[in-house]
């Protein structure tokens, strides 16, 4: 029975998106101005319910299993799939970028495309400015500004001093008051789930519309083809074979999370997906509430593979513009790089893109090349985001499974 409801709600899924595609490029400017609406208005939904999951997962785990050694086990195995899977991705983008060899873009293609990237920037800042806004100064801009190295900091802390109160009525009273607050959140999620195929045919007409106003990919050529192939092989390849070496189903794995992988595309934003994509650990996954509760949330803001993968070869590419010879250990110390600069990134739109252009700044490289990546980044972001939240379900079934078998 819950197979045959699977694949109607595939099938529903695959309807919208061919319809929205269909209508999309159609180009009438007051449909594709209602589909930008309903689009707009899904995003910020989901970011909406997004800020509380991530602080009522968090917290509502830690607390209940704060007194347990399971909690001790679920975050260093959730870290360990993390690194590794990171990692994987930024090796995939290294191994692609050597093999195709991008060459460089001419000179006045760079400097005529410097404002476009500078003006979409935002003033680079330090290591220390970067921690110290992760330090929050009260209990509410964290949540205000949606930070969410600043929630969890916050929900972590939240958790623990649950977990470490005595046992008492007062204690029992905040813990019920905590978990019922987090069943409300997901009954909402449940009901945006159930409205989803709208927002699909939505995300799927917006992006017919750009794509016939003429996005155009031609002109990047090797470096396109290096961050897409990455993409798609660190996707259809290398986390299926982390999830074989676990014994577990790629395909079942990716038909159980396929509402958050195609919800991520179309967003272009993991922590919008997060409601999604918790909702369908647990559902459809069948993951441990608490597994699914406090894996995914990490994950969100930590297990950047496609991100790691962009900054990388972009970076990269740009430091081979700017004359830097790509050594072999400067390669490597990117690759380090991308995966830490990966890990601190936020799950929002254009994180990457921002983030590298920071770097490349930082390092007094031509940042125009950002100028000239910016007109298909849209396309680049829908794919990396989609494979970060494949991998966020990755990871979760991984420690489903390592936590069943302990």
């Amino acid at each position: 029975m819950e197979n045959r409801m699977n694949l109607k709600q595939f099938a529903v899924w695959t309807a919208a998106l061919v319809l929205g595609a269909v209508l999309g490029s159609l180009g009438l400017a007051k449909l594709d101005g209602f589909f930008n609406f309903v689009a707009s208005a899904y995003t910020r939904l989901f970011k909406f319910i997004a800020v509380p999951t991530i602080a009522l997962a968090v917290a509502t785990t830690l607390a209940s299993l704060g007194a347990k050694r399971s909690t001790g086990r679920l975050f260093l195995h959730t870290i360990a799939y993390t690194l590794l899977t990171t990692l994987a991705a930024a090796l995939v983008g290294l191994g692609l970028y050597v093999l195709i060899a991008p060459g460089n873009l001419p000179a006045d293609v760079i400097a005529g495309n410097t404002a476009a990237a500078l003006g979409a920037a935002p003033e680079p800042e330090t290591f220390y400015e970067h921690v110290l806004n992760v330090i929050p100064d009260n209990m509410v801009h964290p949540f205000l500004a949606g930070n969410v190295l600043s929630i969890l900091l916050v929900a972590t802390a939240a958790g623990f001093g649950m977990a470490a109160m005595k046992d008492s009525p007062e204690k029992a009273a905040l813990l019920k008051g905590v978990f019922g607050l987090q069943e409300l959140l997901f009954t909402m999620i449940k009901g945006l789930v159930w409205t989803l195929p709208l927002g699909i045919v939505a995300f799927s007409a917006q992006l017919a519309a750009q794509v016939k106003a003429g996005l155009d990919v031609g002109s990047l050529g090797k470096y396109l083809a290096v961050v897409l192939s990455g993409n798609l092989l660190q996707f259809f390849v290398v986390l299926p074979l982390f999830l074989i070496l676990r014994r577990i189903d790629p395909l079942r794995v990716l038909r159980a999370m396929s509402p958050a992988v195609l919800m991520a595309l179309f967003t272009k934003s993991s922590a919008a997906t997060l409601p999604v994509t918790v909702n369908s650990a647990e559902t459809r996954l069948g993951a441990k509430p608490e597994v699914a509760r406090f894996v995914c949330p990490i994950c969100c803001t930590i297990n950047m593979n496609g991100c790691a993968a962009f900054i990388l070869v972009t970076s990269l590419f740009v430091l081979q513009n700017g004359g830097v010879a790509l050594t072999l250990p400067t390669m490597l110390l990117w690759v380090l790089i991308a995966c830490i600069s990966a890990i601190g990134n936020a799950g929002v739109p254009m994180g990457c893109y921002f983030l590298t252009l920071s770097l490349m700044a930082g390092q007094g490289m031509p940042i125009g090349i950002l100028g000239v990546i910016l007109p298909v980044y849209a396309v680049i972001d829908m794919i990396e985001t989609a494979e970060n939240v494949w991998s966020d379900s990755c990871v979760c079934a991984m420690v489903d499974k390592d936590l069943r078998a302990a």
